[in-house]
């Protein structure tokens, strides 16, 4: 048998060289389609950008996920939403100038000339645009550009917009806080539910809230005022249920907010809140025994200090008792009270002890310094207890009048809702009785004095008016006809548990007002309306006919004819039963 045994033919050299040159072209075409299809993977299937590290010029980043912010019943007030975004390879694209045209033609917003200069500055990464909506996604899909594509990027939304803009605050295009409680807590915010993160919650109730905005927003209007403050301070927790600052802004839109809409005034900027700090002089006085409720004050005619006149808005041109003085904001008895207690000494050291002398302490940054005398002279101590020459934030005041309203004892303010059954740190300002005659008062002087605008038929209200000519922030001195009008109130007075202020700036009056612009005619019947409303939300009763006697019983009324001026007026004084 004969095997045939195939022979072989030595290769063509150059058939070997062929195929030599297509193994190194088919492989370097698989490198190629591998490369190509790896970067598809990362460009459409890839990392969210709360995962993956690149951000623009691919450089690493902070992680941009944040917990929710809620009010204290839990309604949303911050949350994050996923939108994409655009991106872009400058190395994949072939023609840079034509695809930056194609992409400003189809994105709103985008400048042709300015994309491509920052496409050309990167080396492998460069947001085209953040925030696009699905329209902008799909014509930008439809232009098939190599190179480009697009992230899920995490937008902070405000779903409430400017009720709560100046407490919540807003962040910037990577999530980092720039403002409010944003910014102030940062650290507790970032990382998100993924990362275990429970939403902050505020001690805002947004009921509350909405009900102050729409008063203090319809007051700003009217009286075309510069600026508001509404504050409603719960003073045995310290929680403050309600800040609004007016002109405000939609923290969505920060790119359209004005300098005057960002500022929070009720935080913020200082203010002479003049007759207003006729309450922490009063306290000051009676709290140093030297001062009794008792006790009466010439007001027959101006005040001489040195250079200085001392006069009253509402003068009365005789003597008055101290509920006098209180209820009809004389500015001469508070000024000789102060000096009856002992002057500048005491009433520095008491304005520095309910907080008026240093900067305040919230949950957010937005805090001012009050702006205070240099020299405490004789005329400066007259001027700053009835509220000049000393300039504090709302915030400050409604702090210290909680406390020498109350109780007597301060608890601090907070924008954080207290845990249940924690105990705030209290401490005592001013004693129990110096609290209980401050609350008289405030009462009085809606019953009977400059506030009786703020009487509501429901509550019991009691509360203090002020008027103080307003600074010029340019030239110092005061503006001539600008005035900073407000009112501060205490509900229900019987038993003390709000504090609600409403501050206008350079209000301008109208027909209800007869053109008068005083705190008691513009924002005295701001507060009353805001308690109207707050007052059943909140779960407060309706006062009763025994809680209003109380008062009354301590209410001592007389007639007499004033030397001065020959008519016979009504006089007041305070009847201390049962001490």
């Amino acid at each position: 048998m004969r095997f045939l045994v195939p022979t072989t033919r030595p290769a063509d050299p150059v058939v070997q060289a062929g195929r030599k040159r297509l193994r190194v072209v088919a492989l370097c075409f698989a490198m190629a389609f591998a490369s190509v299809g790896l970067r598809l993977v990362d460009m459409v299937v890839g990392k969210d950008p709360a995962e993956a590290s690149p951000r623009i010029a691919g450089e690493a980043g902070p992680d941009p996920r944040r917990a929710d912010i809620v009010d204290r019943n839990g309604e949303l007030l911050a949350t994050n939403l996923r939108v994409p975004s655009v991106f872009a390879d400058p190395s994949l694209i072939p023609d840079i100038d034509r695809a930056a045209d194609r992409l400003a033609s189809a994105l709103v917003g985008i400048d042709a000339g300015d994309l491509k200069r920052r496409l050309r500055a990167a080396k492998r990464f460069a947001w085209v645009k953040h925030e696009v909506t699905p329209l902008e996604q799909a014509a930008v899909l439809g232009l098939g550009i190599p190179g480009v594509g697009f992230r899920n990027t995490e937008k902070r939304v405000y779903p409430r917009e400017r009720l709560t803009s100046h407490v919540v605050g807003f962040t910037d295009l990577d999530n980092q806080g720039l403002a409010g409680i944003e910014y102030a807590m940062q650290d507790r915010l970032v990382g998100g539910a993924a990362a275990g993160k429970e939403p902050v919650a505020l001690s805002l109730d947004l009921r509350i809230q909405q009900i102050v905005h729409d008063e203090v927003a319809s007051a700003f209007t009217r009286f075309r005022a510069q600026g508001a403050v509404g504050i409603v301070l719960d003073r045995v927790t310290g929680e403050l249920l309600s800040l609004v600052s007016l002109p405000d802004f939609d923290p969505n839109r920060v790119d359209r907010a004005t300098v005057e809409g960002r500022k929070n005034r009720a935080t913020g900027n200082t203010y002479e809140l003049g007759s207003l700090f006729k309450i922490l002089s009063v306290a000051m006085a009676l709290d140093t025994g030297k001062v009794s409720m008792a006790d009466s004050f010439d007001a027959t005619v101006p005040l001489r200090i040195g250079r200085h006149t001392i006069r009253d808005d509402h003068a009365k041109r005789r003597w008055l008792s101290v509920p006098e003085v209180f209820m009809y904001s004389s500015n001469i008895g508070t000024a000789k009270m102060v000096f009856a207690a002992g002057g500048a000494d005491p009433l520095k050291g008491f304005f520095d002890r309910v907080g008026l002398m240093s900067k305040p302490s919230l949950e957010i940054p937005e805090l001012a310094r009050p702006q205070l005398p240099k020299r405490w002279a004789d005329s400066t101590t007259a001027t700053a207890a009835f509220g000049h020459s000393i300039a504090v934030t709302p915030l400050q005041f409604v702090d210290a009048v909680a406390a020498v309203a109350g109780d007597g004892t301060r608890v601090p303010p907070t924008l954080l809702r207290r845990q249940p059954g924690e105990q705030p740190e209290r401490r005592r300002l001013v004693s129990a009785r110096t609290a209980e005659d401050v609350r008289w008062l405030m009462w009085l002087t809606v019953a009977k004095g400059t506030g009786t605008r703020a009487k509501d038929p429901a509550y019991l209200i009691g509360g203090k008016t002020g008027t103080a000519d307003k600074v010029d922030p340019v030239r110092g001195g005061y503006l001539r006809g600008s005035v900073i009008a407000s009112f501060v109130g205490v509900f229900p007075i019987e038993a003390p548990r709000y504090v609600v202020m409403v501050m206008l700036d350079d209000p301008r009056g109208d027909g209800t007002t007869y053109g008068l612009r005083y705190g008691g005619w513009t924002a005295a019947p701001v507060v009353r309306d805001i308690v109207s409303r707050i007052g059943p939300v909140l779960g407060v009763s309706r006062y009763d006919a025994a809680a209003e006697e109380r008062f009354v019983d301590r209410l001592g009324v007389s007639k007499s004819v004033v030397a001065k001026t020959q008519r016979k007026e009504e006089r007041i004084a305070f009847i201390a039963a049962g001490r």
